[in-house]
């Protein structure tokens, strides 16, 4: 086999494309995720805690931000866990001062979990420099640059939000293999 007929064949069956292919895309995808995997567990020991408690965190100073108020309960569904998980996440993050229980301003029968201002400045300081930069490379975007990267965005988190059943279509993909 000749050179030109090695270097032709080096490229598997992928296309040719100038620019990023499709696999330099999912590679940088995954490399982000991976940086924003290492982020949260710098987060994580940075504040002393757990990732379901800066989910809940994270849940209540956004919903804070809107003028939203979040019961137990609110956080029991966001997080995918049991009121008792809830309950006991709460109380850990009342005995650090991250967060605080009051009452429902209409309804006498419920209280509401809110981050505290402390709790706030914390995650600024800690998240804010990083989300500045993050800020900054989207705002070096075009208007059709956005669109392409949220149509993206959008498509991915759906093809990954379809695969709700893995162990199905891990069996899938094994049966049709092994029909090969």
């Amino acid at each position: 086999m000749g050179h030109e007929e090695r270097s032709e064949a080096s490229g598997y069956w992928y296309p040719e494309r100038d620019g990023a292919s499709t696999v330099d895309v999912l590679n940088l995808l995954r490399r982000y995720r991976a940086a924003e995997t290492r982020m949260r567990a710098r987060t994580r020991a940075s504040m002393e805690m757990g990732e379901t408690d800066l989910l809940a965190l994270r849940t209540m100073l956004a919903a804070q931000r809107r003028g939203e108020l979040v019961r137990q309960r609110d956080l029991a569904s966001v997080l995918g866990i049991t009121s008792a998980s809830v309950t006991v996440l709460v109380d850990r993050l009342e005995q650090s001062g991250h967060v605080e229980r009051r009452p429902h301003p209409t309804d006498r029968r419920s209280t509401v979990v809110v981050a505290t201002t402390a709790t706030d400045h914390e995650v600024r300081e800690t998240l804010g420099a990083m989300h500045q930069r993050m800020i900054a490379v989207v705002d070096d975007l075009t208007a059709v640059e956005l669109e392409v990267v949220a149509r993206f965005l959008s498509g991915m988190a759906a093809a990954v939000e379809e695969a709700s059943d893995l162990d199905a279509e891990l069996r899938d993909v094994m049966r049709d293999d092994a029909g090969d």
